[in-house]
């Protein structure tokens, strides 16, 4: 074999040479419209991805998710598992990317669904998170397939669905049925847009949940003989602005979470529903006059690894019970919808360091190590499939995902393959990329 200097000198040359096609995958991956929800287009973007794997020597899985949430007839769940054997048996190296898309928004100058190339640019929903990343990752294993035939172990390439929505019908159905037990798999790269220097270790934790406040319906014009579900609810809001969001603003973290701002707990209010249902369109009539008997709101909340999360649903159960001390007939319920506990892989893991010494040899420089402020698949590669060799490294840059005229940059994408192949190269053929 030849030495590693001349093994990743070659590997990078080989990545350039490929940077059309590069774009011209990301652009292929872009106009197939992903959305989700609904999603609607999983089938062909994996046979799409099943056709170009296959023809670079990949044998090929098109799974679908069969029970998992968001599965049905009208809109199956598929995902694609692709894997090239080396000549001899070693490690596994999984490039894992997720292929939806969430909705597009309003906003965009560009087509959306185009895969524009401009000023160095590739533009469509899902550029950025994560087909960039995708594209990028098949580019850095054909290369390395290319350069080191003769490698150890095996290559893997999964398209997963669903991870925009949580990921249930995609890596987490998957891991649950052994793709990701670490007898198969051993190092993990999830492309993520963490910007193309950044080797993110993990994600904070989340529990979503809903409250509802109960009340008692009654006509409108004499709201003193019911009792508003409405009003409670704005009890509830004014509590957290007072008391709750002042705590989690306290709370800070030791892990290096990106922004800086997510480096202390935090609570969203997705939404809130009260009274009457949203009128179907044209409806053109006036709601009736009727004293609202349910509000209810879905809360999301991100915690910190030094977070306890039985602590965490305290907190809000002990607000809601200090309203209801106070409040006459305040009645309310909570229901869990979700949780995800913290995860964070150890710095001196082996992936860690191979792509650290990579972007050390691809960018002359010294990676940041990050934290994601929300979760992404590792949670389902960590919690179910017991692997905490995981990190995410990708191209693009955090702040365009979901925003509209998003865009991946072309030579962000070439560096970032680079690095993957090199990697690839300390990981399964033994050797040093530095």
């Amino acid at each position: 074999m030849d030495d590693p200097a001349s093994l990743s000198g070659r590997l990078m040359a080989e990545i350039e040479a490929r940077r059309d096609d590069l774009v011209a995958l990301t652009q292929d991956l872009l106009r197939i419209p992903t959305l989700n929800p609904p999603g609607p287009r999983y089938h062909e973007i994996c046979a799409y991805l099943d056709a170009r794997l296959s023809a670079s020597g990949f044998s090929t899985e098109l799974l679908r998710a069969t029970g998992a949430p968001g599965d049905s007839d009208r809109y199956p769940r598929w995902n694609i598992v692709a894997r090239r054997e080396g000549a001899a048996p070693g490690a596994c190296v999984h490039f894992n990317s997720h292929t939806d898309v969430v909705e597009v928004g309003h906003g965009w100058t560009t087509d959306p669904f185009g895969g524009e190339l401009r000023d160095g640019r590739v533009y469509g929903r899902g550029a950025c998170d994560m087909k960039g990343g995708l594209a990028a990752s098949i580019v850095a294993a054909e290369a390395f397939l290319s350069v080191c035939p003769e490698f150890a172990g095996a290559v893997e390439i999964s398209g997963t669905a669903d991870e925009e929505s949580g990921g249930y019908g995609g890596v987490a159905w998957l891991a649950e049925r052994g793709y990701f037990s670490p007898e198969r798999v051993q190092h993990v790269i999830i492309p993520e847009p963490l910007n193309k220097d950044r080797i993110c270790l993990g994600h904070r934790g989340v529990w979503w949940a809903e409250i509802e406040t109960k009340g008692r319906i009654a006509h409108g014009s004499m709201p003193f003989l019911g009792d508003s579900a409405i009003r409670h609810m704005s009890a509830v809001l004014s509590e957290m602005e007072d008391t709750l969001y002042p705590l989690l603003a306290s709370k800070r973290t030791a892990m290096p979470v990106v922004p800086e701002g997510a480096r202390q707990s935090t609570l969203n209010v997705n939404s809130i529903h009260g009274g009457e249902p949203e009128p179907e369109p044209g409806f053109t009539g006036f709601p009736a006059p009727c004293v609202a008997d349910r509000c209810r709101i879905v809360i999301d909340r991100r915690f910190l690894i030094e977070e306890d999360l039985g602590e965490v649903k305290a907190e809000i159960t002990g607000m809601l019970e200090r309203i209801a001390a106070r409040r006459p007939g305040f009645a309310f319920e909570v229901r869990d919808l979700h949780e995800v506990i913290p995860t964070m892989t150890e710095r001196d893991a082996p992936v860690v360091r191979s792509v650290e010494r990579a972007i050390s040899r691809v960018m002359g420089r010294e990676p940041a190590f990050v934290v994601s402020p929300g979760t992404y698949d590792q949670k389902h590669i960590d919690r179910i499939g017991r692997l905490k060799n995981c990190i995410a490294y990708g191209p693009g840059i955090l702040d365009l995902a979901h925003q509209p005229d998003e865009w991946v940059g072309v030579d962000d994408m070439v560096e970032s393959a680079q690095v993957m192949a090199l990697a690839l190269l300390d990981l399964l053929a033994g050797s040093d990329s530095s």
